[in-house]
């Protein structure tokens, strides 16, 4: 009998011992390919030799050393290495243990800056399952179902549909939107910020369509709202550079980071310009293993690979590589309605939700290749491999998908 609770969702059954890289080992000596990578988080795969090293180095002088009661000796080599990675402007930071906790934390900030009480989200956003967070979810309603009453303030702008024909049309009409609910809904005097993932993760691997993004960017500077750039799940080189806003040429007034911040280790922070912070009273925010030292450790490991130039290199080479596989895939399967996504962060958007079940199943079952769904209608199957992965490694992904298409057709 088991003795854990069962509210978690499995996406295998796998009891794993041990992982090296894209790989993990289960207790049966079974290896299987992981192109979940903890939903996006072991960015420098499973075990990391240099950051395994500076955890376990670091948890021989201090394992908890707390930030309230004192500072150690990391906390500011992190903040500086991220000011230096982070987009222009950002120079402040704040540390938790997990996204929902920084996305929170970003949203209590920007109501001490603004003296503003709402905030804007996007359709298909994902931001967490504490009860902010969760009222800040959109991509699915399981994430949110059967616990209401969420908190107030929350407003839902819409988000540009990938698979509308005209994308002009569509991006000018999601514009409209925001600016009918700024109208309708929540006026710019009493909306605090905006917080938008620049590639939606839960909610299809999709990335924002510059003139989308560039627009709302515009129409936060003109009414004195804040941007927030969730970059949970798109920063740290998943998307081929250091954070998606790259792509776009933004800079964020709070940017939330999280998952491969750490290649594993919980870790998260929020970055944000001095004067922002300085609107934030003292003892107003914190958190008891807000930054843990084996988390600066390993935050500090991951950052020196990623300054490696051929670490973002591979991202951009493999994720190339992997869409043009799909691509070639997608000729011979109809059911492939499109391909998408910015470095490593890949999504491959189905007609049908049952299809992309049966062949998730099969890749696991037949090619040991372990793959997750992702959108509001469980249509996107997701790529997101450690950013390690090799050209074989993608070559014996799209071998296994390819087979699964053709099994399951």
């Amino acid at each position: 009998m088991s003795h854990l609770s069962n509210v978690w969702f499995s996406v295998t059954p796998l009891q794993v011992a041990s992982g090296h890289g894209c790989w993990v080992t289960t207790t049966d000596g079974e290896e299987y390919l992981d192109f979940a990578a903890g939903i996006a988080v072991n960015s420098t795969g499973h075990a990391h030799p240099a950051v395994a090293k500076a955890i376990a180095d670091q948890a021989q002088r201090f394992i908890h050393a707390q930030v309230n009661v004192f500072k150690h000796d990391l906390l500011e080599p992190l903040a500086a290495k991220l000011a230096e990675i982070t987009p222009a402007g950002i120079d402040t930071f704040f540390y938790a243990n997990s996204g929902a906790e920084i996305t929170e934390a970003a949203v209590k900030l920007a109501k001490q800056a603004t003296k503003r009480p709402h905030v804007i989200v996007f359709s298909g956003s994902f931001h967490g399952r504490t009860h902010l967070a969760m009222a800040m979810t959109t991509s699915k309603t399981g994430y949110r179902a059967g616990h209401a009453p969420l908190p107030a303030g929350v407003f839902v702008a819409p988000y540009p549909d990938p698979m509308a024909a005209d994308q002009d049309a569509e991006v000018a009409a999601a514009l409209h939107g925001f600016d009918h609910l700024l109208k309708a809904m929540t006026a710019p005097e009493e909306t605090a910020a905006v917080i938008l993932e620049p590639v939606l993760g839960e909610g299809g691997y999709v990335p924002a369509p510059p003139a989308f993004i560039q627009g709302i960017v515009e129409r936060c500077r003109q009414h004195g709202i804040l941007f927030i750039a969730d970059e949970v799940q798109s920063g740290f080189g998943r998307t081929g550079k250091m954070f998606a806003v790259e792509h776009y040429g933004i800079e964020p007034d709070i940017i939330c980071m999280a998952k491969g911040i750490a290649s594993g280790f919980p870790f998260a922070a929020l970055g944000t310009r001095r004067e922002l912070d300085d609107a934030w009273p003292t003892g107003s925010h914190g958190g008891t293993y807000g930054g843990n030292s084996m988390g600066c450790a390993a935050a500090l490991a991951t950052i020196e690979i990623m300054s490696d130039p051929a670490f973002l290199a591979n991202v951009n080479a493999r994720g190339e590589q992997l869409r043009a596989g799909i691509s070639e895939l997608q000729r011979e399967h109809d059911v492939i309605a499109q391909v998408r996504g910015l470095g490593l962060m890949v999504g491959t958007e189905f007609t049908d939700a049952a299809r992309v079940a049966a062949v998730t199943k099969h890749c696991f079952e037949e090619g040991r290749l372990i793959l997750m769904n992702a959108g509001t209608y469980g249509r996107t199957l997701r790529w997101m491999p450690p950013l390690v992965v090799d050209e074989h490694e993608i070559d014996l992904a799209l071998a296994a998908f390819g087979a699964a298409l053709k099994a399951t057709a």
